[in-house]
């Protein structure tokens, strides 16, 4: 696992077991806070254990930005902490969670300890601020990879963990295409030093608008060749020749996990016009 001091007392955490999921955290004098948990047991617990133990503080709070497996599941190995989200990441918990992940302990034994916790506070309108130390963290929805996203803005830093609503290829199967467009757009207004993805790496002030606009260049032309694919009687083999590249995207990117998502962007966009 990848680690880095990204501002004072605030922490990255990037697997390298699972598609370069990332997780947060944010150090006070008398508690911390993490953002998001990561895939596997080991890389959750040596988080853990890098708080109790290297900054000397227990962790108070849990937020997750959405509910899927690589940002959630952890929450049970953090015992005592509360753990935070939207109402409806707790909804989609609660539905989900717990027959995803009786199906994936079936295929991993290292998912065996995991337990589905369930957000403890929530909301569903507006702002929620937590004051961690000297920092505020600003928590606001962040929708279109998943519709319970949230964005976790460290106010004094400018630092935003923007969870799968920023990632190196965009990721719509559980979302909406229009939502996470404009929570990217929102992003590129704020005026940031630094955008923490949910995957991939940390991305710097100066690379942030290069990022924004090819993002919204990947999402705007996959529309666009979707929808005249759309028109055609063999649409779903016209997707076949929508390269990741004329989208302007790399496959490489994701440690080469990019192309698949790619085509599972395509397939759901077809089938949503359809």
């Amino acid at each position: 696992m990848h680690r880095e001091r990204v501002s004072e007392n605030v922490f990255w955490f990037q697997s390298e077991m699972y598609a370069q999921v990332t997780a947060g955290v944010v150090a006070g004098p008398q508690w911390a806070v993490v953002i998001d948990t990561l895939a596997l047991p080991d890389e959750t617990l040596s988080i853990r254990e890098f708080i109790e133990h290297e900054l000397n503080v227990p962790v108070r709070y849990v937020i997750n930005t959405h509910y899927h497996a690589d940002h959630a599941w952890g929450n049970c190995f953090f015992p005592g902490a509360t753990v935070v989200a939207h109402a409806r990441c707790r909804e989609l918990l609660e539905g989900r969670g717990a027959p995803s992940l009786e199906s994936a302990k079936k295929q991993n034994p290292a998912l065996r300890q995991v337990k589905i916790v369930l957000p403890h506070m929530t909301f569903a309108d507006g702002e929620l601020t937590l004051r961690v130390g000297k920092k505020n963290l600003i928590i606001s929805p962040a929708i279109g990879h998943s519709n319970d996203g949230i964005a976790v803005l460290v106010e004094e830093d400018r630092i935003l963990f923007a969870g799968d609503s920023f990632m190196p290829l965009p990721y719509i199967v559980d979302g909406n295409i229009d939502d996470i467009m404009a929570s990217i757009k929102r992003m590129g207004r704020m005026g940031l030093e630094n955008i923490v993805q949910g995957h991939g790496d940390v991305i710097l002030r100066g690379e942030i608008d290069a990022a924004v606009k090819e993002n919204l260049y990947y999402l705007s032309a996959i529309k666009k060749s979707v929808k005249a694919a759309s028109r055609r009687k063999n649409a779903v083999e016209l997707l076949d020749e929508i390269s990741i590249e004329s989208c302007g995207k790399s496959r490489v990117y994701l440690g080469g996990l990019a192309e698949t998502l790619h085509r599972r962007n395509l397939h759901a966009l077809l089938q949503r016009m359809g």
